[in-house]
């Protein structure tokens, strides 16, 4: 699926892969989130992501040039999760709408798990 703006100067196309590898990079950024996570729905497995894989736990969708996102995340453990999750929308939605100037409509925010950190 991809974004597409129309310019003075002919259309951009954004692919949704670029524009979750963003998402992703601004999630990890803020306190208390350890990293992304991924979901086998088969398994019901959580996996946490290398650098390189971040995009895949976060799932675009456009909606009338507008973006929808749902990021997949694990938290550090003694966060207080509400106001983690209230700092990850605000990063989110101000870095994507920044680089990619889309309207983010949504973003949710799904915690996997929990991990102490070393």
């Amino acid at each position: 699926m991809k974004g597409k703006y129309i310019s003075q100067f002919g259309d951009i196309t954004i692919n949704s892969n670029v524009i979750a590898t963003c998402a992703g990079s601004a999630a990890v950024e803020c306190f208390g989130i350890v990293g992304m996570a991924w979901v086998n729905v088969k398994d019901g497995m959580v996996k946490l992501l290398r650098r390189d894989s971040w995009g895949k736990g976060i799932s675009i969708q456009f909606e009338n040039n507008r973006i929808l996102i749902d990021c997949h995340v694990i938290v550090a453990y003694g966060v207080n999760i509400p106001a983690v999750t209230e700092n990850l929308i605000s990063n989110v939605k101000y870095k994507v709408e920044e680089i990619t100037g889309f309207e983010v409509a949504e973003v949710n925010i799904y915690v996997e798990g929990v991990r102490a950190i070393d």
